[in-house]
């Protein structure tokens, strides 16, 4: 086994994952073994070829409304007023810490993603 550097040895370390994961091995076998060192090869080659951008702060409080099937007054608790609600959703009104902090420990959306500007910010934002 070797460090996966081409998109073929990408496909082929794909198949031979499946091909072990079908088999099913018990814990501790060699072939268990291989699927987990097979799994970090491919992530790490995944990682580097095909990387994924942080979805934007609003993008990803709008996702979680609609799993949860929020509505923008469900937001209040995390954002104050039923204005900051829409003005955040509109994107003419920054996250605060506080939000921010809100909004993590009460709809689980990550910290490290609310923090981020959001990719569309009203020229009055500021």
């Amino acid at each position: 086994m070797q460090v996966i550097k081409t998109q073929d040895q990408h496909e082929r370390a794909l198949q031979r994952l499946l091909m072990l994961m079908d088999e099913n091995p018990m814990e501790g076998s060699h072939e268990a073994d291989e699927i987990e060192l097979l799994a970090l090869l491919i992530e790490s080659y995944e990682a580097k070829n095909f990387p994924i951008d942080p979805p934007d702060p609003i993008e990803a409080i709008k996702f979680r409304m609609e799993q949860q099937g929020l509505k923008q007054k469900d937001l209040t608790p995390y954002l104050g007023s039923a204005s900051k609600v829409t003005e955040v959703l509109n994107g003419t009104r920054q996250l605060s810490i506080n939000m921010i902090r809100k909004l993590n420990a009460g709809l689980g959306i990550s910290a490290n993603i609310l923090i981020k500007k959001p990719a569309v910010m009203s020229e009055f934002a500021n």
